[in-house]
């Protein structure tokens, strides 16, 4: 019997059939291959990146200055003026620097009818509130001697201290309004002097806001003699803080949003590093909208904890047991942290400042020091950041932050007295207080850029890709995942970068 024509096979339909099946497998598994090489393998930039080292300052030889400093000497002032008949041009480069006035030239802000002048001398913080009133506990710290009042001679080079910056002894100490501490050997310390070393920054920046990694976050101790896993710069380079702080005339370039309204002075990574330094062209895309700190600083108070948290609301009471920690009567409550993951924000290098004065905002935290920028902006970059976050005193009538006296005659410190020490630092500061007080959630925010780690411990693309990464892409203004979604030019959102 003949078969059925229709239902013979057509030998060429299996063929293609078999064909199509043999591409889909092999697209298949090109694509298993191949997407996990184009994701991770590096592709090679063209560009070769320049010498970072050809960019740090070369040292000048070190002067023993043992016979040239023979002494002895009973103050500070002294020393000073024995520095300045060999270094006559450093006394007034000092009288300009922001180290000796703590306030930075007056810069034209948004919303404010005249230039401000703004500086760590006249603001308000959520650590240790801030200077005025309290300046001889505050002005420990200060680069000059005396600074016990507001009558502070600003024009006397014999004020400046020479030592802070330059000794190399254990026979200097910093004590009350700045003046060497008892005990303090003036005439070793000033037969000591070389060029400023991490100690020496440090003694300052490492112990802001009232002990050691307390206030930055990516300062504290443990930069004095680092290990490469601390920070591979001074650890595995051996640089010091004035490589990248260069320094002319005894002005240090540095800014923090801190205590400065505008981006003048910044240091950035491409002051030594090439703006494109990588290998793989995908990481160098990232440059534009990423701050190199954000993959290379992952974690920060690596070993000594820093302060996250202070509520000024629960000083004063004598029930609660007193730890460094966790509570002190005279501060309040607090809570540290180590190897903390930093938050994300764009920041175009300044700040928005809160002024004393300014209303706080009743819808939530009152910020302090915002950083400004956001994704439409293309000088914006995402910034790591440690935020801190407290309470702090408030007049509940006027609305406004109050910066208490804390140390001295009537301080908080002293008598433990809310009232009194918030009336005595609103007249010191010139503000109308009420007499009503309470305490208010106040942020603060401290870019995170030391303690950057070595290349094989930067960010990887999944730690910020991907489900878990540790971005809040929606909050930063993205749709979403921009390694799905698209990045800034993608979505319209900048111009090319």
């Amino acid at each position: 019997m003949a078969q059925d024509p229709g239902h013979v096979p057509d030998e060429k339909a299996s063929k293609r059939l078999l064909r199509r099946d043999f591409l889909i497998g092999l697209i298949a598994i090109l694509v298993v291959i191949l997407v996990p090489i184009i994701i991770f393998v590096p592709l090679r930039s063209p560009a070769t990146p320049s010498d970072p080292w050809s960019h740090v300052p070369e040292k000048l030889g070190h002067t023993d200055h043992t016979a040239l400093m023979p002494g002895p000497y009973e103050t500070g002032q002294e020393v000073t003026r024995a520095c300045l008949e060999c270094h006559p041009d450093a006394g007034e480069d000092m009288l300009h620097s922001e180290h000796f006035t703590w306030v930075n030239d007056p810069v034209p802000i948004a919303g404010r009818q005249e230039p401000v002048a703004f500086g760590k001398k006249n603001s308000i913080n959520n650590f240790c509130l801030g200077v005025q009133g309290n300046w001889p506990k505050c002005t420990t710290c200060h680069a000059g001697y005396g600074w016990s009042d507001e009558n502070f001679d600003f024009t006397n080079e014999d004020n400046i201290d020479c030592l802070v910056c330059h000794n190399q002894s254990d026979a200097y100490a910093k004590g009350e309004s700045g003046n060497p501490a008892e005990g303090s050997d003036l005439t070793i310390a000033a037969q000591s002097v070389a060029n400023p070393s991490r100690w020496n920054c440090g003694q300052c920046h490492f112990e802001g806001g009232g002990g050691n990694g307390v206030k930055h976050g990516d300062l504290d101790d443990t930069l004095i003699y680092p290990d490469e896993n601390i920070d591979v710069h001074m650890g595995r380079y051996d640089l010091v803080c004035t490589d990248c702080h260069k320094t002319e005339d005894h002005d240090i370039k540095g800014t923090a949003t801190s205590v400065a309204l505008d981006a003048h002075n910044q240091i950035l990574c491409t002051d030594c590093h090439d703006s494109k330094p990588h290998e793989d062209e995908r990481l160098n895309g990232h440059t534009d909208a990423v701050a190199c700190q954000t993959c290379h600083v992952p974690e920060y108070a690596l070993k000594d904890p820093t302060k996250m948290w202070w509520d000024w609301s629960t000083a004063g009471s004598d029930s609660i047991p007193q730890d460094h920690y966790t509570y002190l009567k005279i501060k309040g409550s607090f809570v540290y942290d180590t190897k903390v993951t930093p938050e994300y924000f764009w920041n175009d290098g300044t700040a928005d400042r809160y002024l004393l004065g300014d209303p706080i905002d009743t819808d939530g935290p009152t910020p302090l020091n915002k950083p400004n920028g956001d994704i439409t902006d293309p000088g914006s970059k995402i910034w790591p950041f440690k935020v801190h976050r407290a309470k702090q005193p408030y007049d509940t009538v006027n609305n406004i932050l109050i910066q208490p006296k804390l140390a001295g005659e009537g301080g908080y410190w002293v008598d433990f007295d809310w009232p009194t020490a918030l009336r005595l630092g609103a007249e010191i500061t010139g503000l109308d207080y009420s007499g009503e007080y309470g305490f208010t959630r106040t942020d603060m925010w401290w870019p995170i850029t030391h303690m950057v780690q070595p290349a094989e411990k930067a960010l990887q693309c999944n730690d910020c890709h991907g489900d878990g990464g540790r971005f809040d892409w929606e909050a930063l203004g993205y749709p979403g995942d921009p390694m799905f979604s698209g990045g800034r030019v993608d979505l319209g959102l900048v111009g090319g970068e």
